[in-house]
């Protein structure tokens, strides 16, 4: 009779084992979790973990001594931040995805989902960027968005695809902020000698269509140049339009062409636009000086500026000296 319950019990042991072994077990990994990973986890190999099969064996045939992958590059931007006093949170569930904050500035970035799409192994999520200064935002009407399409491969989200977008909506309040603040609609200012003229409309909003592109031109050259800085530590920022573009032929990534702005850009002018990079020291470069000039007065009226701080300021006159020396913080 007592083997009955001897059987019984083992039987409720292995039970009750089975589901402790099962409840401590972590939760997969779902594709969000991943791309936080991917990105700022502190861990040695996080990164490339979550880089397709064939991209990571692409990255280790081209891969030379001066630096790493640009991608790799990439995800050293967060110590960056942290090295500049930022203050970096993550967020596994929410609206918000990354949360920087710069208290000596009074600055605030923050990265939010406006997508989060799962279809199976493949999962769409649609990010876009909000930066404000003093509770004031900072983005000049132009928006910066990321699409990243994640795909398990051997049971492992893995980053397959990365779409960029930049946009001006017209009906965004700083932009028409930004349009209203050129001239009165139709009517020029009368000078001495000079009675006021009609103005065209068009004309007006193409300038604070340009100024808006250059605001983010300009924001990108900063991504740009903190990604190069980490990715060639040794040469630190640079001060060559044209070390920043490329189109990865002969032989990948280097310290000339490190592919991280679109070639137009890296020529140095765009939307009516001139920039120039300036202010280096070193080797390595702990400094650089970013601006954007109209390069007529029908293009735009301001221009913009940036150094290795990030703040974005601007000068009324239009000219780069201007900004880099007396600039006001972009609001």
């Amino acid at each position: 009779m007592k083997k009955p319950i001897v059987v019984i019990l083992n039987l409720y042991f292995v039970v009750l084992f089975a589901g402790l072994s099962k409840a401590q077990q972590p939760a997969p990994q779902n594709a969000r979790q991943a791309l936080l990973e991917m990105f700022f986890s502190k861990t040695p190999g996080t990164f490339e973990k979550h880089l397709p099969l064939a991209t990571k064996a692409a990255l280790q045939a081209a891969r030379t001594k001066s630096g790493l992958s640009m991608l790799n590059g990439l995800s050293m931007l967060t110590s960056q931040m942290a090295a500049r006093g930022q203050q970096l949170q993550t967020f596994e569930a929410g609206p918000t995805l990354v949360l920087f904050e710069d208290p000596q500035t009074h600055s605030k970035f923050e990265i939010t989902v406006e997508r989060d799409d799962l279809r199976g192994d493949e999962d769409q999520i649609d990010l876009s960027f909000h930066g404000s200064k003093n509770g004031e935002p900072q983005t000049a009407g132009a928006k910066l968005g990321l699409t990243f399409i994640m795909k398990q491969e051997t049971n492992i989200w893995r980053l397959n695809e990365i779409s960029l977008m930049v946009g001006v909506s017209l009906t965004d309040p700083e932009f028409l902020k930004a349009l209203t603040t050129k001239l009165r609609p139709g009517i020029s200012e009368a000078t001495p000698g000079h009675p006021a003229t009609s103005v065209d409309p068009s004309a007006t909003m193409m300038i604070a269509v340009n100024e808006s592109a250059a605001v983010a031109a300009v924001r990108t050259f900063l991504t740009a140049e903190i990604s190069y800085n980490a990715t060639f530590p040794a040469h630190g920022f640079t001060c060559t339009l044209s070390d920043l573009g490329g189109m990865g032929s002969g032989g990948g990534m280097t310290e000339h062409q490190a592919m991280l702005i679109d070639p137009r850009l890296a020529s140095g002018k765009k939307n009516g636009y001139v920039f120039n990079l300036s202010g280096c020291d070193g080797p390595p470069s702990s400094r650089i000086s970013i601006t954007a000039e109209p390069a007529n007065p029908s293009a735009g009226t301001r221009a913009f500026c940036s150094d290795e701080s990030a703040v974005i300021r601007f000068s009324a006159g239009g000219k780069a000296n201007s900004c880099l020396n007396a600039g006001i913080p972009l609001q």
